[in-house]
């Protein structure tokens, strides 16, 4: 047996778990939302190595394309030259380190008690018959079709209070 699969999962593991600390620990957030790009990269690479195509073409559009270009927005547009040259780290990270890490402890020895819940009716064999996408969809518009309503919901509202505000400040201008 091949080891190669084992040494791809590896890498992107480990670079995922190197890209999020480099882009919690960057100083300059334009740098920040840089190393993010080559996250989301990775961690869509993730999803094709797991074989869920479909997952892996959203995270490229939507975060890597749409979101990200949002956070670069925004941080070109806020002032940033004080936040530069203020401290990175404030005099109580090592409370904060302790919180950390008493949080981590915690979710591990909850983790270890985990138990999955009972199997879907969806196999290996007939997701890769019927394809990610479509099995996907069936299960989005069928079992969850009242969940994905109200958070389409929730964004429209989201999205017509962004122009109300924006229209409020264009007429005050």
């Amino acid at each position: 047996m091949s080891m190669l699969p084992q040494m791809f999962f590896g890498y992107f593991a480990s670079a995922i778990v190197v890209l999020s600390l480099l882009v919690i620990t960057r100083k300059n957030p334009v740098h920040s939302v840089m190393w993010m790009l080559l996250l989301f990269f990775h961690i869509a690479s993730m999803y094709l190595f797991l074989n869920a195509e479909f997952i892996a073409a959203i995270q490229v559009i939507v975060y890597a394309g749409a979101i990200l270009v949002l956070f670069l927005f925004v941080v070109l547009l806020l002032n940033l030259k004080e936040e530069l040259q203020a401290d990175r780290f404030i005099g109580t990270w090592p409370a904060g380190l302790l919180v950390s890490a008493a949080i981590f402890v915690s979710l591990a020895a909850a983790l270890q008690k985990f138990v999955p819940g009972p199997k879907g009716n969806f196999t290996i064999d007939l997701i890769q018959r019927v394809t990610h996408t479509k099995v996907l969809g069936q299960v989005l518009y069928t079992e969850y079709l009242f969940p994905f309503e109200i958070a389409s919901l929730v964004l429209l509202i989201a999205v017509i209070g962004a122009i109300v505000l924006a229209k409020k400040r264009m007429r005050s201008h």
